[in-house]
């Protein structure tokens, strides 16, 4: 499953770099008031999915794919890929809903969202969930941390972005979204249920 999302996430990108705007106009997450703004894109039903499937460039594309890559596969290991599938899935849905749920608020500016760090949120935290003491190398700092500290202080340093609205060009509250999706999901299968380490 990690590996046919990555493939998709390639060949997204590819056609992204031949249609242009067009996609971004018709697949990306457009605030539900964007066309009354007149932003040249309207929130349409499918967005909260395909907007999990475009990048902005090639180094928006290749972080998220190693973030993928990096948790996704023994996520995967361990739940199956029906299950990994499904953590995404809720991963994106509610990266979206927790974007479009800020911007209705005023608490986003209002413009269209794409990436799928929502959905690699959401396996990060699956994985600190499923392997909490194995140890993670960020690039920044390298400095060797349990997975579960890795994706708290992540989490911890999420919050204070969005909530400061630094880096007001990314979406730090849908990568919140992400993990909260993912989090229920895992919750609900794993109750009662031992995790490895």
């Amino acid at each position: 499953m990690v590996r046919l999302l990555i493939l998709i996430n390639v060949a997204v990108f590819v056609a992204e770099i031949f249609a242009g705007d067009a996609l971004l106009r018709s697949f990306a997450l457009w605030p539900p008031a964007a066309s009354a703004d007149g932003m040249g894109g309207a929130f349409m039903p499918w967005q909260p999915l395909t907007y999990a499937f475009l990048h902005a460039n090639g180094a928006h594309l290749a972080l998220n794919m190693l973030g993928l890559y990096m948790f996704g596969r023994d996520v995967e290991r361990t739940v199956g890929a029906r299950r990994t599938w499904l953590l995404y899935l809720s991963s994106i849905l509610s990266a979206a809903l927790a974007q479009v749920i800020c911007t209705g608020l005023g608490v986003l500016p209002s413009g269209p969202v794409i990436g799928a760090s929502g959905g690699v949120f959401g396996l990060l935290l699956a994985y600190a969930v499923l392997f909490p003491n194995r140890t993670i190398v960020p690039l920044i700092p390298p400095i060797p941390m349990p997975a579960w500290v890795f994706a708290t202080l992540y989490a911890v340093i999420e919050l204070t972005l969005g909530v400061s609205g630094t880096e007001s060009d990314v979406a730090h509250f849908a990568h919140l979204g992400g993990m909260a999706g993912s989090g229920l999901l895992l919750w609900h299968w794993l109750r009662g249920t031992a995790r490895e380490s």
